[in-house]
C-alpha cells in the first residue's frame, strides 16, 4: 500500500502559480499558490 502512495505522489504535476502559470517551487514552510515573481517579494 505504501508504495500506491509514494507513486501518487511522485506522478503528480508540477504546482503552478495561479496568476501566471508559471511552474512555482514548493517550499515545506509554505502552501502558498503564486510564485514569488507575483507575490512582488523582493
Amino acid at each position: 500500500m505504501l508504495d500506491n502512495v509514494v507513486e501518487f505522489f511522485k506522478n503528480l504535476p508540477p504546482k503552478r502559480c495561479t496568476e501566471c502559470g508559471e511552474t512555482v517551487s514548493e517550499q515545506h514552510e509554505c502552501y502558498g499558490t503564486k510564485c514569488e515573481k507575483c507575490l512582488d517579494f523582493k
